[in-house]
């Protein structure tokens, strides 16, 4: 049961125009939708990490990356898509899990613009963009295990 302070908190109308409920649901529902998408871009290399690995050090082999350096990354990526989609796809440790998320891409974006691969660059702008709404909207994140677990800790 929510007290009056959280029902006001939850219900509360936002100096946008837009109703907090209806903000707090569209997060959620973005939050979750990026998750399910980081989730399966890891769970779907999970299983065949070597050849993920292989396949980005045969891209990369006519760059100055040393091959240690992209096999090295290469073999995290998979590892961090699925458990930064499975803490975003339930709001734990929500916040961490973006900046983490947000730094992934900085590192792929570096990688696809060496490559000048433009359509994959701006098809990762737009997870930066939503990563950043995301971030920067994360008073909004009520829905979520960390607001029930932030709920109910004790207040002194």
């Amino acid at each position: 049961m929510l007290t009056s302070r959280q029902r006001s908190f939850f219900f509360a109308e936002s100096t946008a125009g837009l109703r907090r409920r209806d903000v707090v649901i569209a997060y959620t529902l973005l939050r979750i939708i990026l998750g399910i998408n980081f989730f399966n871009h890891g769970f779907t290399r999970i299983g065949n990490i070597p050849a993920f690995v292989n396949s980005m050090a045969e891209m990369f082999q006519d760059t100055f990356l040393p091959l240690f350096l992209v096999r090295f990354t290469s073999f995290f990526v998979p590892i961090i898509e699925l458990i930064v989609g499975f803490l975003v796809i339930f709001g734990l440790a929500t916040q961490v899990a973006l900046i983490t998320g947000f730094a992934l891409m900085a590192i792929l974006m570096y990688g696809v613009t060496l490559l000048q691969n433009w359509d994959t660059a701006t098809s990762q702008l737009v997870y930066c963009l939503v990563f950043f709404i995301l971030v920067a909207g994360n008073g909004f994140n009520i829905l979520s295990v960390d607001w029930f677990i932030q709920r109910r800790k004790p207040r002194f």
